[in-house]
């Protein structure tokens, strides 16, 4: 047991609620705008797989080995994808010694330590799952638990 295994148990649990609330779309709904500026589901779940494929590569050197897209770009190539990929990634982070966390590396220009970058990202997929969760409530969608029991369970 590491001080830094909070941030992988995080990072398991968290890649399954990215995958649930995306999996609550319909094919349909993934070019639902709910305002001019805002993304698309699709958007979303690009930016997603982008982001976080760019952040555990270049900032934390961890390598899916995969592209960072998937090559159909459906709510289910998506899924498939991004459950491949991050579960990848969580055996690659696993791998690494407990002094892997705290050595530095570069966010964007700044230098942070690599648990600080990891938590930042966690945070920042937190964020935009929380955004696609009110456009599932715009679309009258029922929302399911992800910290904890919602009104619709």
């Amino acid at each position: 047991m590491t001080p830094y295994d909070f941030l992988l148990e995080t990072y398991e649990t968290e890649r399954f609620k990215t995958l649930t609330v995306w999996s609550e779309f319909a094919d349909s709904e993934l070019q639902y705008r709910p305002a001019p500026l805002s993304r698309t589901p699709h958007e979303h779940m690009v930016h997603q797989c982008v982001s976080e494929d760019t952040w555990m590569l270049k900032m934390l050197g961890i390598d899916s080995g995969l592209p960072a897209l998937p090559a159909t770009e459906t709510r289910l190539g998506f899924l498939r994808h991004y459950a491949q990929a991050s579960e990848h990634r969580l055996s690659l982070l696993r791998q690494q010694p407990e002094e892997w966390f705290s050595a530095l590396t570069t966010f964007f220009d700044v230098p942070r330590s690599r648990s600080w970058v990891l938590l930042r990202r966690l945070t920042h997929s937190a964020h935009h799952r929380a955004q696609l969760t009110v456009y599932l409530r715009l679309m009258g969608h029922s929302l399911y638990s992800t910290y904890g029991p919602t009104a619709d369970t």
